[in-house]
């Protein structure tokens, strides 16, 4: 795994994301954003944060599998969520446990959470972009 992730003293240690992530591969992928649609184009999980999270993240993970990588090699993720407020952040975390389980891996990264008024699509809750380094 070319990605450490770091937590340093100073900083909070946050349960569900990291603070730092070293790389140190050869190869950097970014990844577009990627949204709650299947592999056939269709949504997943009209009106459910939780399961467009999911969805999002599992799209990162094929995407990632593409070019040999894994969500191991994630350095870096940005999160887009529509109307973010705290209320949210169950629907989120649900989200992302779910992609956990099925991946059979920790999800916890440095990440940025964004909120925004709408996505590019009407019925899209939540964009993942990944940044990850490859050995």
């Amino acid at each position: 795994m070319p990605v450490e992730l770091i937590n340093p003293d100073g900083l909070p240690k946050p349960e569900f994301y990291a603070q730092l992530g070293v790389a140190t591969g050869t190869r950097t992928v970014y990844l577009s954003g990627q949204v709650a649609r299947d592999a056939q184009g269709q949504r997943v999980g009209a009106g459910d944060l939780a399961a467009q999270v999911e969805q999002a993240y599992l799209n990162v993970a094929t995407a990632l599998a593409a070019v040999g990588g894994s969500f191991d090699d994630v350095a870096k993720l940005t999160l887009y969520v529509v109307d973010w407020d705290e209320s949210k952040l169950g629907g989120l975390e649900e989200g992302v446990g779910r992609a956990g389980e099925r991946l059979g891996t920790s999800l916890v990264k440095p990440t940025t959470l964004i909120g925004v008024a709408a996505l590019g699509e009407p019925d899209l809750l939540v964009e993942v972009e990944a940044v990850a380094v490859l050995a």
